[in-house]
């Protein structure tokens, strides 16, 4: 049976509200009692260990009245059951799977060799002590040459901060987007106004220091996520809206977990060593620290 007959069959036995009560109410109301009935059932299984055909059969039915209930509501709100599931597989997949290397669109594939990031390439992070204020800070190079500026902390805290500029290698080499990075790399897509000035521009390096920024915060709390394995939907969410009028928002929120974590794998391994050697290998979506 497939959802629109499971759903038309249903709403057959929707019983009409009374006067003056809210249609959306008795539906409403009832989903959250069969999820606690659904929620007791499993209890009892846990404290009683009821057999395995009668606890399945148990849950089952319960199972059944939490789907005539979603059923109803989906009517009361005049959407469709099929559509809601498909829409609900979608942003599974989004947030669960990551894009198959297969789809990946390059998006700087159509420009000049010197306009690409490069698909792979060395960078080496190094800790030096600034001579006018006595502070520390990172310097990256290439082949011996400064990318950006040499970076402090920023901060009234020792957090090292001064080595973010991996996250935006780190978002290069698993999304293939990093304004900063064609920045720092001297990549940038000059030979198309439009796309330099929208998507390889201030406000695009702007947007991509900010998610830096905020998920350092979020990362601060959650020990940068060195036993931790997913992220909130809530802050992936953030980010698709900020990215939303760029090229990368056709990559999906697991694209952005597994760059964030790929990003922070390297920093902490950074911050531990105080520097390093940074492998990255766009095609195989790795950053190597040594």
């Amino acid at each position: 049976m497939d959802f629109t007959r499971y759903q038309q069959a249903a709403i057959k036995t929707l019983q009409p509200s009374a006067p003056g009560v809210d249609p959306v109410l008795v539906p409403l109301l009832g989903l959250a009692g069969e999820v606690g009935s659904l929620a007791t059932a499993y209890k009892k299984h846990l404290r009683d260990g009821l057999g395995l055909a009668s606890g399945k059969q148990y849950l089952r039915e319960e199972l059944g009245d939490v789907l005539w209930y979603v059923a109803a509501l989906a009517h009361r709100f005049d959407l469709d059951l099929e559509d809601i599931a498909a829409a609900s597989l979608v942003k599974i997949n989004d947030r669960w799977r990551a894009t198959p290397q297969a789809d990946r669109i390059v998006f700087d594939e159509a420009f000049p060799e010197a306009e690409r990031l490069p698909r792979q390439t060395t960078l080496i992070f190094t800790l030096q002590q600034r001579e006018r204020d006595g502070r520390t800070v990172a310097v990256l190079t290439r082949d011996g040459i400064p990318c950006g500026d040499p970076l402090t902390d920023a901060s009234h805290i020792d957090d090292d901060y001064r080595f973010h500029d991996v996250f935006h290698l780190a978002h290069a080499t698993v999304l293939g987007w990093s304004p900063v990075t064609r920045f720092l790399l001297g990549c940038k897509r000059k030979s198309d106004p439009r796309t330099d000035e929208a998507e390889d521009g201030g406000r695009a390096i702007a947007i991509e220091e900010g998610i830096s920024a905020l998920v350092f915060s979020y990362a601060a709390r959650h020990g940068y996520f060195a036993n931790v394995h997913h992220i909130d939907h809530e802050l992936l969410k953030t980010i698709a809206a900020m990215t939303s009028h760029l090229e990368v928002s056709v990559l999906r929120a697991a694209d952005w977990e597994q760059a964030i974590m790929t990003g922070y794998a390297a920093w902490r391994q950074l911050r531990a060593n105080g520097g390093g050697t940074l492998h990255i290998d766009l095609d195989q979506q790795t950053l190597i620290v040594e």
